[in-house]
């Protein structure tokens, strides 16, 4: 890398005024990629703004914009008279693993009837929101009409088009749309053709499972984790080695002794289910560190990535890693509503062919006409706006959440501040039967669930899980009010 008195010179770093992406977004990106490969190493001095906007036609706004997203993920750090460098706490991945043949379809293990007694039971979703559900977006705030405007048009379309057999991987309309959306909104880069379009992020997990992993797999979960994807890799018969998880995610170094030899590990760092901590920066590098010494893959869960209330969120682990180990899942249920059954997931590009292949023979595909109304909903900017919307209203949901907590249910539950998602969670301050709160509470008609609910093996504190997204504030707050007397209850 060329060196000069403003900085660094680094003609690799062009931007794409005809991308999706933003300008911001783009130039974020490479950086950040530059750093992570080596090829900007730690203590180099960076251009000043007005340079950096100079050498690449942009304005010196947008660069600020760009250094000081790069600041708050660690990678950059400036001194004062001195200039901006890159960070000397910056963490490299290990050098990318030898490519490996694409695997051949593995076969599917017969589950005994011990193997199945094995699986959890869901949570149950209400079919008309109530206080305190998790995992359901905001009904009463979707645009019915304009969705309904959509799908019309959709079914004047030519009938070879709208009645044909859907394709095994996908809509390519709606994998180049999902393509465009995640690299500008997510800072994630991909191809239309690693984008895989799966029935849900259920059947995402299940696919998944089926193609790269054996059976007695190991497999790290989070404990406690996600039931949905548990359940999905228990179909598999892979075996799972529960994680604890600390206020940084996923605990590596218990990881690292329980099981180094560990074949995936499901994560989800936007937002921990059901904890809602997001996973640290130092966190995602140890991860990803630890999957190249264990020729492992990853599976990130980004359910509610989209949906942060404060500063700007991590990009995903996806957008960090260098070594091709990271399959990034994302969902249509929870942005949009969980009816549409719609998933999908961006795959290394060593994977692709593999999973073409397998898709192709086994897979059934998805219905054109919500892949079809999808795809215009991302192309026609109503997403987008959609997203905006609802991170507004969420927004005043949580904060709704926290005041009637702080009203309410001060003295009997810990209200945990999340800046993203969909749900926090309430610690017992002292020793409690969740369990029994749990069906107090729903006696009152409130959804919650305990937290041992979500865990291999037992945690060491007891909460419940508190969604806000569903239900306007005064529903929560009138739900505040009757959970307090349901925890009174079942403590006499």
């Amino acid at each position: 890398m060329t060196k000069y008195a403003g900085g660094a010179l680094i003609p690799s770093l062009q931007v794409d005024r005809g991308h999706a992406a933003s300008l911001s977004m783009q130039l974020a990106t490479k950086l950040r990629d530059l750093i992570l490969s080596g090829q900007l190493p730690a203590g180099t001095r960076l251009p000043a703004t007005r340079i950096l906007a100079k050498d690449h036609g942009v304005s010196r706004t947008t660069v600020v914009t760009v250094y000081e997203q790069l600041a708050s993920e660690g990678m950059i750090t400036s001194k004062v008279g001195a200039g901006t460098y890159v960070s000397d706490e910056v963490k490299l991945p290990a050098s990318p693993p030898e490519p490996r043949a694409p695997a051949t379809p593995p076969q599917i293990a017969d589950l005994s009837r011990d193997a199945a007694d094995q699986f959890f039971p869901r949570l149950e979703h209400p079919r008309k929101p109530r206080p305190f559900v998790t995992g359901m977006p905001a009904f009463d705030a979707f645009p019915m009409g304009l969705w309904a405007h959509m799908s019309a048009k959709y079914w004047r379309g030519a009938r070879a088009e709208i009645m044909s057999y859907p394709d095994a991987t996908g809509l390519p309309a709606l994998r180049e749309a999902i393509a465009r959306h995640l690299g500008a909104n997510r800072g994630l880069l991909c191809q239309p053709e690693e984008v895989f379009i799966f029935a849900g992020a259920q059947d995402a997990f299940l696919q998944i499972a089926r193609i790269l992993l054996e059976p007695g797999a190991p497999v790290w979960m989070e404990n406690p984790g996600a039931i949905g994807a548990r359940n999905a890799l228990l179909a598999r018969g892979v075996r799972l080695v529960p994680v604890p998880v600390d206020a940084e995610g996923l605990n590596v170094a218990r990881g690292r002794v329980a099981e180094p030899s560990f074949r995936a590990a499901f994560v989800t760092p936007a937002h921990q289910h059901p904890l809602g901590v997001p996973m640290s920066r130092d966190r995602r590098f140890d991860l990803l560190a630890a999957a190249d010494l264990a020729d492992a893959w990853i599976i990130e869960d980004d359910y509610v990535g989209e949906f942060h209330y404060g500063r700007a969120s991590l990009p995903p682990l996806k957008a960090l890693d260098t070594s091709g180990r990271v399959i990034y899942v994302g969902t249509f249920s929870k942005a949009l509503f969980p009816a549409v059954r719609l998933g999908y997931a961006v795959v290394p590009p060593a994977l692709v062919e593999t999973f073409e292949r397998i898709l192709s023979a086994a897979a059934h595909g998805v219905s054109h006409s919500i892949q079809s109304i999808v795809a215009s909903f991302i192309d026609e900017g109503k997403f987008s706006a959609h997203i905006r919307r609802m991170r507004s209203l969420y927004r005043d949901r949580r904060d709704a959440m926290m005041e009637a907590g702080e009203r309410h249910l001060s003295g009997l539950l810990d209200i945990r501040w999340t800046e993203t998602g969909f749900h926090t969670v309430g610690l017992l301050p002292g020793p409690g039967d969740e369990e029994a709160i749990a069906r107090a509470a729903a006696d009152e008609n409130l959804a919650t669930a305990p937290l041992s609910r979500f865990a291999l093996t037992p945690l060491d504190q007891q909460g419940l899980t508190l969604g806000f997204s569903a239900t306007p504030p005064i529903e929560i707050t009138r739900g505040a009010e009757r959970l307090a007397r349901a925890i009174s209850r079942a403590r006499r």
